[in-house]
């Protein structure tokens, strides 16, 4: 789960920066894995996102990030409710779609698949075949079905493109292995092969988004109140200034984008994506849907 920060992202920011060389794996829209902390504005209270979400009905980045928190409350309920609004809003977004699905699922007392949630998987996959969250959960409704070694060979496809060390990588062979015991078909040969050439970077149906760790959160919130702001302020300009004289990291642009839109300067968030697609045309889908995990759309 992730780490809130009191009052504001500024820590969160100082330490992303700090930390410049860390990544952080996750699926794009997913629970981000500890040490990352979604922006979720001043406060960061569920009441505070659901208000802003209120306010800014067409806005579907600010119903992700009240889903998120429900999620994370574990109010799936109001999490698929919230998550149902961004789908409602931007139907073309497959992060969004498997979003839904997972919070479907989790709200259900009784049925482990419930046909709104596998409806919202589909949806997902249809718009993009490599989300891996709804590829997971596809594989899940085939072992339902009884389709033990499809479902087991969907997740090792999943499980080859999953980078090592990825938040989801552990529970995805243990998912894997425990399937396989109780069906009585020999999974450890098949994982090992999984595993052998598995990317180092960049997880399939997203990128990887710089996040810092709780030591690195945890040293930049010592820093002084008073001085965390102007620190992040100039460490974002520094890397700003970074980021014109070398367009082509893309990691570094999604760091830039982040901290833009933890400071709440959404238009400069929106303009380091335009400049970050221009110098990168050929890796302009993967910023765009990083870019959405933020809550950043481009802009008209």
């Amino acid at each position: 789960m992730g780490i809130r920060i009191g009052r504001s992202g500024v820590a969160a920011i100082v330490a992303v920066i700090i930390a410049a060389g860390a990544i952080g794996y996750r699926m794009v829209g997913a629970s981000p894995p500890a040490g990352e902390a979604p922006w979720t504005g001043p406060s960061g209270s569920i009441a505070d996102l659901e208000q802003h979400a209120q306010s800014a009905p067409d806005d579907a980045g600010a119903w992700q990030r009240l889903g998120f928190a429900q999620f994370d409350a574990g109010n799936y309920a109001e999490a698929a409710n919230a998550y149902q609004h961004a789908v409602e809003i931007s139907p073309g977004n497959a992060v969004l779609w498997s979003s839904l699905g997972e919070a479907r699922v989790m709200a259900s007392e009784h049925d482990p698949m419930p046909p709104a949630a596998l409806d919202a998987f589909r949806k997902a996959a249809a718009l993009d075949p490599k989300d891996p969250r709804a590829r997971y959960f596809l594989a899940v409704e085939r072992d339902l079905k009884g389709d033990h070694a499809g479902a087991i060979a969907d997740w090792l496809a999943l499980l080859k493109e999953t980078p090592a060390g990825a938040p989801w990588d552990g529970d995805l062979q243990r998912t894997i292995e425990q399937v396989g015991q109780i069906n009585k078909i020999d999974v450890s040969t098949q994982i090992a092969r999984a595993t052998a050439n598995r990317p180092a970077a960049h997880p399939a149906g997203g990128m990887a988004i710089p996040g810092p760790s709780k030591e690195q959160l945890a040293a930049a919130s010592s820093i002084p109140p008073s001085q965390q702001q102007a620190m992040a302020e100039g460490m974002v300009a520094s890397l700003a200034a970074k980021m014109k004289a070398n367009p082509g990291n893309v990691d570094g642009w999604l760091m830039l984008m982040r901290s833009y839109r933890q400071l709440g300067r959404d238009g400069e968030a929106k303009a380091a994506l335009a400049s970050a697609v221009a110098a990168n045309p050929g890796r302009a889908e993967e910023l765009r849907s990083a870019a959405a995990s933020l809550g950043i759309a481009p802009g008209k």
